[in-house]
């Protein structure tokens, strides 16, 4: 089992920046993928940006040059930092966690969700 905690989130003026954070815990040596999701009202929940087990990183096209998401693995964290925000970031942001065997991914696992609302 992995257990992931998010903090950070709130509301922010369009053209500002703000930072995710995810704490893990458990079976942190299973982890394969880990990263963020978001899902805005009514719409289906999307990668944000992830880092896998064997390094580099996957981002959205939508985040590419504004995001950057980062692990710590002294501290069993992964962050989001997001800058130049738009009305459209506004979405309830996950962290996510899974396993894989042989690439086929065996477990996801969620945090609770943080809440971001880019507004004027």
């Amino acid at each position: 089992q992995v257990q992931l905690v998010e903090s950070g989130g709130g509301l922010v003026q369009p053209g500002g920046s703000l930072r995710l954070s995810c704490t893990f815990s458990g079976s942190i040596f299973l982890i394969n993928h880990i990263g963020w999701y978001r899902q805005a009202p009514g719409m289906q929940r999307e990668l944000v940006a992830t880092i896998p087990s064997g390094g580099g990183t996957n981002y959205a096209d939508f985040v590419k040059g504004r995001f950057t998401i980062s692990r710590d693995s002294t501290k069993n964290t992964v962050d989001l930092q997001m800058n130049n925000l738009k009305p459209e970031d506004t979405a309830v942001y996950y962290c996510y966690a899974d396993t894989r065997y042989s690439g086929v991914i065996t477990h996801e696992y969620w945090g609770q969700g943080t809440q971001v609302a880019v507004s004027s």
